[in-house]
């Protein structure tokens, strides 16, 4: 059995932050940071205490703006602020969750994460990266983004999507094992990759989701206008690589559960 731990996790409300929380709570003494609690990452608030005898710390914290220069310096300076308060507490590992093929990302979000990995990476805590596939529950948030009036327009790309509570697993799994972070450090601490079970159309999961919610909505495919970004996918940049996690379940198999459970409201929240 593994010992007892002190995880901090930031972005603790989040989408995946409170799975990670829950899925530790059995095990371990967690403390949840989110500026809710008074914890602020980016400013540096409240950090210092909050990872007082803190062993390791899982960030799933995420940038509140798509765009690539407020994103960049959100990260960066949450990384900085992560580093030093956690090197003076004694923090000994961190655990950041990152985006799949953000490493080939040159604008946007992307870039800004990849630019977040580098920073996680160069601070004096070794860090391991675990880099995500589409999770299940931003289905619906892509549907609301692509709505123009009765028509819900979605990019014709493909993903492994994974569900949150998958990625959780992963993540506690990085954090509490001692061998999953070398001696050397992060320079010597491969990346991880975790997707769901199966590829699916983008266009397929925006249509089963809306038809599930009973909102009539129309789902059609586009392409996107030539960009860096639209060439990632084009090349299955986004994908997971051979050396990936695949885990369940599947976007059929988490939708149907969702809807039995009386989740109806919550899917893609």
């Amino acid at each position: 059995m593994r010992p007892r731990m002190r995880i901090a996790v930031a972005g603790a409300t989040g989408r995946v932050g409170h799975h990670v929380a829950d899925v530790l709570a059995a095990g371990h003494e967690i403390v949840a940071m989110s500026r809710s609690s008074g914890v602020d990452v980016v400013t540096g608030e409240g950090l210092g205490e909050a990872l007082t005898r803190v062993e390791c710390v899982i960030d799933t914290a995420c940038g509140p703006s798509p765009k690539r220069e407020a994103a960049t310096e959100r990260f960066i300076a949450a990384a900085r602020n992560l580093h030093a308060a956690g090197e003076r507490a004694g923090v000994r590992r961190m655990v950041v969750m990152s985006i799949l093929g953000v490493d080939a990302a040159t604008t946007g979000y992307g870039a800004a994460k990849l630019a977040h990995e580098r920073a996680m990476l160069a601070g004096p805590i070794p860090v391991r990266v675990l880099r995500v596939a589409l999770l299940h529950e931003f289905v619906g948030e892509l549907l609301e983004w692509g709505r123009q009036g009765d028509v819900c327009y979605l990019p014709k790309v493909c993903h492994h999507p994974v569900a949150a509570r998958a990625v959780a697993l992963a993540l506690a799994g990085l954090a509490t094992d001692p061998a999953a972070l070398p001696a050397s450090g992060s320079a010597g601490a491969p990346i991880a990759e975790i997707a769901g079970p199966q590829r699916e159309a983008l266009l397929d999961l925006g249509t089963r989701l809306a038809a599930r919610r009973g909102d009539p909505v129309r789902v059609e495919g586009v392409r996107e206008q030539a960009t860096p970004a639209r060439d990632l996918w084009e090349t299955n940049a986004m994908l997971p690589g051979p050396d990936a996690t695949l885990a369940g379940p599947t976007f059929q198999e988490w939708l149907d559960a969702m809807f039995w459970q009386g989740g109806a409201d919550r899917v893609g929240a």
